[in-house]
């Protein structure tokens, strides 16, 4: 006569979480991995957004600068509108030549506050000069230099 087979205890089985269970935490240490990375990336995008608008800022300032130039207004004024409109710390360059009024303003940009400005940005504007402040700039080039 034959013998019945014996059962083997076996653990319960677990209902479709076979795959799932082996992979459980995965997500978790995948997420450390690459979160400095993503932080890295966040932090180089704020930088260069960072820059952007100091350097949208120096052209605004620029054509500010340029319009007060072309008016005729003093240069003094021009400066202290550039300085209004500009980003902190910038300077500004300011000339007339050919008919037209050129202002350039600089400025330092920090990358990492506390540290020294590592890249500096610039916006240049140049705006016809109104006739009469036009031909007092010729005059004056024209006049001899006093001794």
């Amino acid at each position: 006569m034959r013998r019945p087979p014996t059962a083997r205890p076996t653990a319960p089985a677990r209902q479709g979480t076979s795959a799932l269970f082996r992979d459980r935490g995965a997500v978790t240490a995948e997420t450390a991995v690459v979160l400095p990375g993503l932080a890295l990336l966040l932090g180089v995008a704020l930088c260069c957004v960072h820059a952007a608008a100091a350097h949208v800022a120096c052209v605004d300032a620029a054509r500010v600068g340029a319009r007060a130039l072309a008016r005729g207004d003093d240069e003094a004024v021009v400066r202290s509108l550039v300085a209004q409109a500009g980003p902190p710390e910038a300077t500004a360059e300011l000339s007339m030549a050919e008919g037209f009024a050129r202002v350039e303003v600089t400025a330092p940009v920090r990358i990492i506050p506390g540290l020294p400005p590592t890249v500096r940005v610039s916006g240049t504007a140049a705006i016809p000069a109104e006739p009469e402040v036009d031909a007092l700039a010729v005059r004056s080039a024209d006049a001899p230099s006093s001794p």
